[in-house]
Parts: C-alpha cells; structure tokens; sequence
C-alpha cells in the first residue's frame, strides 16, 4: 500500500511540554516514511482541518522539530473547540472525512485531554461508516490530570513542579514579612473538578522544611468556618500562612465559589478568581492583611522549571501515537503505566478510546488529609516522581530561546469552505 499523510492537531489548554508530544509525532512518522509520506498539522487545532489551513510540518529543519521539545505552549496553534455529537452536527465530521480524503491523510492524532479523546473515537467510528477508515490515535495531554486508565497525564507533571516551586518561595517570602505585613497569601491554581493542581502545592512542605500550607480542593465541599479556625491556628503557631486554592472549589451548594455565570466554548463554567474571594473570606473572618495572586497561564507555560519526566513522558505518547498506528491500532490512547515509585520506573500501555473520552479521574481521597486541608504519605509518593528532575531550555543573554516555525501552509484542494 501506498504511504498515507497524517494529520496531528493540539487540543484545548496548552502546557509546558506539548510541543514535545509533537516532536514525538514528526520525529518518529519521519523515520517511517514509507509509510507515513507527510506529518501536517491542523492551524489552530480542529479548526485548520475543519478550515482546510493545514500546516506542512515537512517544511520545517530538523533542528526546529528537535527544538520543540524545550519549547512551551502550541507550536501549531490550538483551540477550545468541541465537535457536537453525531447526531447534532453529522456535517463537521463528515467536513474532517473530507479534508482528510483530500489530503490522502490516513492518520489522525489529536493531543489532547477528554473532550478531544471523544472527537478522536467519533472520527474512527464515522470514517468507517463513509467508507475511508481513519486510524485515530489520541495523544494524552492535560494539566488537570484528569485522565483515566492513564497513571497520570503529560503536561501536569510540569505545571505540579511550577506550583510547588511557587508556592515553597512565596511561603518563604511572607515568613520575612508577616511580623509587620502579609500573614495570609492565597495562590489560585487551576483545576475545574479535580485537585490534582492544588496538591502539588502541598510539595512545597517537606520534612526538612516545614511550612504552614492549607489546600482547597474541588473533591472538598468549602467550609467557611473550619477554613477560618485551620488558618488561624497555623498564623497563631507559625506567624503566617499559605494557601493554595483550586479554581474548582465549591460551596456546600456544589456551586463554584469563582463561577461568573459565563461558558467556554466547551460549555463548561468559566472560573477564575477564586483567590480573591478567598482572601476576602480571611480578612472578614479572621482580620489579617493578605495578598492574593492567580498563577493562570504562567503555571502551563513555564517551561523553564519543567519536569524532566514530563518531558520524557511527553515525547514518549508522542512517538508511542506513532507505532501504534503503524502496527494497525485504532481508537486507542497511549498511556502511562507507573511500575513502582522507589525508584520511580514507568511504561507506556495502551487505552481504549470508549475507556477515556468524556471521563474525568478525581483525586482519591486517600490522597486528601483527614481534614480536608493537606496531602497524604500516600499523595506525596505519587506526586515526587512526577515533579522529579531538570531539563532547561537552552538560554541566551539571560532568556530561554523557544522556537518560532515557519508554518508553511498546505495548498487547499477543496472549492468549498466551512464556517466555525
């Protein structure tokens, strides 16, 4: 059989290491060129298929494609953009069927986290239905961490370093203040449902430097009163405190304390500034003088701090996205599979898609203290690995140098466009 193009889109939020699953993808489809002819990427994730923009990742050196894996962020642009089912909106799909036969493009792999995973098994199972079969391959990324069957998800393993790096230095920063200035700071991180984010800054206390943290997470319904007596009695022993909240974190209504009445194109609550409304709880209830802040995109796109085994993961999906497809898989995901934690080693598996899409894996809560407020023995075995190692961008006068692609596009081949 004749070599078939492939096509590889990056999904949703970015993080610090995605680029490094796409490297996996173009590095490892290059060394099979009799089978995979040419690696194209959709401009702006879903949407260059839907549009016809694809990018010709052919056209960039191998020392661009090398450098994607100390490069933060989306090399080829992404999107929050989520294909309605089946039956609400067959033509988006049969558009990507479309563009696809185009192109000769006889694999698709979507980096992405649970709502790209269900668009990645709708196109294998409608491409079969119209008669020219896709081997999709969803490629795990999320920095919520949410992902099920996989032990955890490329992208979160950097964002749980950043914030627990964040989190030890801003600590040390109020303990040198609080006798005159700030005794509370509160750190919003994300995380929608699960506190995978918020845990990480737990790390930033250890056995050898013990620091006043207390943790809100989305698995535990907020309660004002036992919030207030927990960081009182830290500020009364240890002179201050932080805090470190989920964007996620609910009332005893199950409404988000941060929810602004607003929707993301995925239909989801639009949060943030949960930290605000925190500290606001702390200086009406307890009156001490607090700061506030909101890591937001800083936290994914810190490639500088990043964990080197995320980055080892990262790229692993990537290359393992690769294989499968050319040993004949379809609808799977790779996956992380931890075979021990000391000394940390780990494989890659395989997923089913139906497994995956549109399921969210919460933190146990085994995981969460007894009160709600920390991390376990057990929380900590499995966050250290994750967070574990170096791996820095090379750095010029002072900077990180990230690599810019030149994103050539793929001349279209339909007469007809599509509107998103």
């Amino acid at each position: 059989m004749a070599a078939r193009n492939a096509f590889y889109a990056q999904s949703g939020g970015v993080t610090a290491v995605i680029n490094a699953s796409a490297a996996g993808v173009i590095e490892t489809a290059r060394r099979h060129k009799s089978k995979i002819a040419r690696v194209y990427a959709g401009r702006n994730g879903i949407i260059g298929a839907l549009t016809e923009d694809l990018i010709d990742t052919g056209k960039e050196s191998t020392a661009a494609i090398r450098a994607l894996k100390h490069t933060p962020s989306g090399a080829f642009g992404s999107c929050r953009y989520k294909l309605k089912g089946l039956e609400e909106n067959r033509a988006q799909y049969e558009r990507l069927i479309e563009v696809f036969k185009a192109h000769n493009i006889g694999y698709f792999f979507y980096n992405g986290g649970g709502d790209s995973a269900d668009t990645c098994l709708k196109v294998s199972q409608l491409s079969e239905k119209l008669g020219y079969p896709i081997q999709a391959i969803h490629v795990p990324k999320t920095v919520d961490n949410d992902l099920p069957v996989t032990d955890c998800c490329p992208g979160f393993g950097s964002v749980a370093k950043y914030i627990a790096v964040s989190t030890r230095e801003a600590s040390f920063d109020v303990a040198s203040m609080a006798k005159t200035s700030t005794k509370v700071f509160v750190i919003e991180v994300m995380g929608r449902h699960a506190g995978w984010i918020a845990a990480a800054g737990g790390m930033a206390s250890s056995k050898d430097t013990d620091l006043p943290i207390v943790i809100l997470f989305p698995e535990v319904a907020f309660d004002r009163e036992k919030f207030l007596a927990t960081v009182g009695e830290k500020v009364r022993r240890y002179g201050y405190c932080s805090v470190v909240v989920s964007e996620g974190v609910k009332g005893p209504d199950g409404k988000f304390l941060s929810d602004q009445g607003l929707r993301d194109a995925f239909g989801h609550a639009q949060l943030g500034g949960v930290a605000p409304v925190i500290a606001s709880i702390v200086k009406d209830g307890l009156d001490l003088k607090y700061h506030w802040a909101v890591a937001d995109y800083l936290q994914r796109a810190a490639r500088h701090v990043a964990s080197k085994t995320d980055l080892q993961q990262s790229y692993a999906v990537g290359k393992a996205a690769v294989e499968y497809a050319l040993k004949g898989h379809n609808s799977v995901m790779p996956t992380i599979v931890r075979k021990a934690s000391r000394p940390y080693k780990w494989a890659i598996g395989m997923a089913k898609l139906e497994d995956v899409a549109n399921k969210e894996k919460m933190m146990p809560r085994d995981f969460i203290t007894a009160d709600g407020f920390g991390i376990t023995d057990k929380c900590r075995s499995y966050l250290a690995p994750l967070i574990r190692g170096e791996d820095y961008p090379p750095y010029k006068d002072g900077l990180p140098t990230y690599v810019r692609l030149k994103n050539v596009a793929v001349k279209k081949k339909l007469n007809t466009e599509f509107k998103v």
